[in-house]
Parts: structure tokens; C-alpha cells; sequence
């Protein structure tokens, strides 16, 4: 009889811990509960891989609609043990044909630490976590991505909010500098996802890729985005995806932490540890000396991603790599001007210096820096965190440039149902004969390219670019593929004067206001 209530009691509830009293999982129904003995408590739905619980210093911040999954939910079994450095962790894992799961408690860890594992894109075609937090208690999220309220005004994802645009779109960061994001309540809570070391090498789309941050609606919505289609500019990568966490505080912003500890828990498919992975050290040399362009380095290849910022001199050390071969890239701002092959080897420091390749023409005018972004541009200063019909933008045109007045007069993008960018250039006779006009471009849609007239002389009409096949610039982004386009203006064209250059979007395709074929602008320039 005391055998059979025991059993009974065990199945019931059942606290897992070594030394530490609060610290364990307790099993509940269909529920695992853990606690973290750091003030967070977390539920995990076993039958479903779900979060349905996250309580912090008393405070329920799970979302009173949705749970909080990976994707939109994987219907997942689960399984859990406890492990690890003097069994600190406890380790959640919800498995599908197609997917694994990981939820790690750490104690005295106020987080829940993840990693996800695929072998196949899910059915929704987007790889991403989301926290759906309770809007009451965690009610500050990012302005721009408030929705509450709002009127759809493009698709179902950007709408109009008290005369202002509002989207998820619009909390998003550049991957290379996107470790820790968040949100906070007025209740003393705050909630952050952080994506330290080499938490996005299995995602796709480059050091300045963006992605969804936060979207503020009926709950508060915190993403991690590993990879979604959202102008996204390479294949997504398969396999082990993180490490992540969700990080509770009072209020307060933490920092990146280690995440070493993943290496001693068992089972987690397609883990390398820190041992079995390799680095490359180096500098980077051939840009000018003190550029105000940040100097990034790039490796990848189909497996893996990698990359990190040099010092003011190029001086670099990348992070730990995954064993092969990759391309390295340099870039000067968001502008590749080298490229090289290196190979990583497990258990060894390589040395890889790299050179910029950059052409430096000499310009009679150039229009923006070239450096991969519109920064500079009329617009370029509010297009991450606002539609470009929104009412504080100012005019996309049409417009006429006069050559030598301030480029933030000069609107970033070109729309083709808006209107043709007009320049008008006064040369010498030393100036003109046989020229070329250069046209950098960092995203295009609806296979927009640029078409030029010169004092009535037509270039020839550009192939169609191969750029994502997203709305890019209403999104908040203008990271897409750096194309330039030059034309050669024959002598006999420009004269000595007064020149007019008209540029045109041309496309196959047609389209509405700012959904109609359109390029944005890096730079223009004249050689």
C-alpha cells in the first residue's frame, strides 16, 4: 500500500534537483514545470512542445491568447532529463519528423535557454521563436511595431495607427549588430531575447540581414527570426540553429553570456562543440585610414555563417567556426570589396589577412557614399521604421537633382508608377567626350532597374536583377543584393553646360505607388 502511494505521489508531482531545494522540474498532468530558482518559473506543454507558462517574480508574462513556440507550433512529443555540470540543467526535448526542439533551465538562470534543430524547412515556410507575452503585464513594446488599434493598409502586416504606419517590419535590426532586443512592463518586468556568439550561424541572410523584433498587438510579441523569406537574399540553412535565450529582468537590459555550457549536455543533434571548431585571425587592409565605413569580415558557405566587426586598424579574430571551407568576405559598411577563401580546421587558429579589391575611379561628381546603403538620401533616415507613404516622410518625387546641392534632397528609392529622377549636371569641356555614369543599387522590386537619357541619347535597357522576390523597402529594409549598373555615354552626348540625365525605372511588371517596380539607391556617380 505505501509502495503504491509513493508511485502515485511521484507520477503526480515530481521535483528533480541535486542541491538545490527550488531548483528542478516538476511534472503536473500534461505539464513540465520548471524552476530556474532564479525567479522564473516556466511551463512546457509535453504533448505539444508549447510554452504555456512563464512566470517572473510572481508576475504571469505569458500572452493570454497563443502560446509562446517555435514556428507556429509543432504538435511535438517531449521528453526531459536532468544533466550537465553538477547536474545544473534541465533539458527539454520536443521532437517531430522534421524538428527538434531544445528548452534548457540553468540554475539561478532567470532564462529559458533554446535551440532549435531541422532538417527541413517547416510547413509554414518561416523558421522563428516567438514569445507571446501578456500585453498587460509586459506593455511597452517598440512604438513603431504597435498595431493595437491600427487599420491594415498593406497585406495583413503594415497598418495605420493614429495617422501614423506601424509594423512588425519596423522593429528590426541588422543581424550583426541585433545581440539582445526586447521588451519591458510597467510592472517591473522585462523580457529579452538574446543571440550571443554564434547564435545565427544557422540562419540565413548575412551579417545585415533584418528581421522581425516585436510586434505590439492583442499580446507582446518577441521574435527570434532564424530565417522567414522576408527579402531574403540566400538559401536557408538546415541543421542546429541557436544558442537563444529568453531573459527575464526587472526592468533592465542584459548583456550576451556565455554559451559553453550547450557542449556539456547530452544529446543535442548537431551540436560541434567549442573543442571541435576552429578560428582564423588576421587583418584587413586597403581601406582608407580612419574611414568613418565600418570595416566587417563575413565567412560562409551552405552550412554556417559567421561574422565580426575589425578594430579601427583592420585587426580581426573571428568567433569559433564549424570545420570548412568558407568564403570570406570584407565589406566597408554594408559594401563587399574582398573576397577570398579560407579554410576552417578543428582545434586551430588560422591566419587569413584580406585585401580590399575596391576600383576607386576618379569621379567628376558622385552622388551618396558608396558604401552599400542609401544613408544620406532623402528618407534613408526614417525607411527602417516607417511605410513610405507615411506623412512624416517627405516627397519620393518626381524629382529634379541639381548636381552639387545636398544629396538629402535626393529621395533613396525610385518608384516607377511615381515618377522619373531628373539630374541636371553643368560640366566643362574638360568634363565631358566619352563618360561613364554609374548607378549602385541595394535592393530592387518587382524587377525594377534603372533606364537613363542623356540630353536625349537613351542607354541601353538592363536585364532584370536577380534580387528576393519580397516587398523590400514598404518592410523597412534596403538590404537586398548591391548591383551596379553603368552606362557608357558615347562622346558626342554631354556637352559642355547644362546636361539633363533622366532616370527611369523600367520593369515587366507594374504596380501601385511604393508597390510598383522601384530601386533604392546607393550611390550615383560620374566618371
Amino acid at each position: 500500500m505505501l509502495r503504491l502511494l509513493v508511485a502515485a505521489l511521484a507520477s503526480v508531482s515530481l521535483w528533480i534537483s541535486s542541491t538545490q531545494a527550488a531548483f528542478g522540474l516538476k511534472e503536473s498532468g500534461n505539464n513540465y514545470v520548471v524552476d530556474t530558482n532564479a525567479g522564473l518559473v516556466f511551463t512546457v506543454d509535453k504533448t505539444s512542445g508549447d510554452i504555456t507558462s512563464m512566470v517572473f517574480n510572481g508576475i504571469e508574462t505569458q500572452g493570454t491568447g497563443k502560446h509562446s513556440h517555435i514556428s507556429s507550433g509543432i504538435g511535438a512529443s517531449c521528453s526531459w532529463y536532468q544533466g550537465g555540470n553538477s547536474n545544473n540543467y534541465i533539458v527539454i526535448t520536443c521532437t517531430t519528423s522534421t524538428l527538434i526542439q531544445y528548452y534548457v533551465g540553468r540554475y539561478n538562470d532567470p532564462a529559458i535557454h533554446m535551440m532549435t534543430y531541422t532538417t527541413a524547412e517547416p510547413s509554414i515556410g518561416e523558421l522563428r521563436f516567438i514569445a507571446r507575452l501578456n500585453s498587460a503585464t509586459v506593455n511597452q513594446g517598440y512604438p513603431q511595431s504597435k498595431i493595437q488599434g491600427g487599420t491594415a493598409i498593406e497585406g495583413s502586416d503594415v497598418y495605420s495607427v493614429s495617422g501614423q504606419t506601424h509594423s512588425k517590419f519596423y522593429s528590426s535590426r541588422q543581424f550583426i549588430d541585433d545581440q539582445v532586443h526586447g521588451v519591458t512592463g510597467s510592472s517591473g518586468v522585462g523580457v529579452f531575447m538574446i543571440i550571443p556568439g554564434t547564435g545565427y550561424e544557422g540562419s540565413s541572410g548575412g551579417p545585415f540581414m533584418r528581421d522581425i523584433n516585436n510586434q505590439w498587438g492583442d499580446d507582446q510579441e518577441l521574435y527570434f527570426y532564424m530565417n522567414s523569406g522576408h527579402t531574403q537574399t540566400e538559401s536557408y540553412r538546415q541543421g542546429l540553429h541557436g544558442p537563444y535565450a529568453l531573459w527575464f529582468t526587472s526592468g533592465s537590459t542584459p548583456s550576451t553570456y556565455s554559451t559553453t555550457f550547450w557542449d556539456t549536455l547530452s544529446g543535442i543533434s548537431g551540436l560541434v562543440t567549442q573543442a571541435s571548431r576552429g578560428r582564423v585571425t588576421g587583418k584587413a587592409t586597403g581601406f582608407p585610414s580612419g574611414s568613418s565605413s565600418l570595416i566587417s569580415i563575413g565567412w560562409s558557405n551552405s552550412a554556417a555563417q559567421y561574422w565580426v566587426r575589425t578594430d579601427s586598424s583592420g585587426n580581426y579574430v573571428s568567433p569559433y567556426m564549424k570545420p570548412g571551407t568558407y568564403t570570406m568576405t570584407l565589406y566597408r559598411t554594408e559594401l563587399a570589396i574582398g573576397s577570398q577563401s579560407v579554410t576552417i580546421s578543428a582545434g586551430s587558429t588560422g591566419t587569413s589577412n584580406i585585401a580590399s579589391t575596391e576600383s576607386t575611379p576618379s569621379y567628376i561628381w558622385i552622388l551618396g557614399d558608396y558604401d552599400g546603403t542609401p544613408r544620406g538620401f532623402l528618407n534613408a533616415d526614417k525607411i527602417e521604421t516607417m511605410h513610405p507613404s507615411d506623412s512624416r516622410m517627405s516627397s519620393w518625387g518626381p524629382v529634379t537633382f541639381t548636381v552639387g546641392s545636398s544629396v538629402s534632397s535626393l529621395p533613396m528609392a525610385i518608384f516607377k508608377d511615381i515618377g522619373a529622377l531628373t539630374l541636371k549636371t553643368t560640366l566643362t569641356s574638360s568634363q565631358i567626350g566619352a563618360r561613364t555614369l554609374g548607378i549602385a543599387t541595394t535592393l530592387a522590386f518587382a524587377g525594377g532597374r534603372p533606364q537613363v537619357t542623356v540630353n536625349g541619347w537613351s542607354g541601353s535597357s538592363p536585364a532584370a536583377p536577380t534580387q528576393p522576390d519580397s516587398r523590400g523597402v514598404t518592410r523597412g529594409t534596403w538590404r537586398g543584393n548591391n548591383i551596379l549598373y553603368t552606362v557608357n555615354i558615347p562622346s558626342g552626348t554631354l556637352v559642355a553646360g547644362e546636361n539633363t540625365i533622366v532616370i527611369n525605372v523600367i520593369s515587366g511588371s507594374s504596380g501601385s505607388q511604393y508597390l510598383s517596380p522601384n530601386v533604392v539607391l546607393d550611390s550615383i556617380f560620374l566618371y
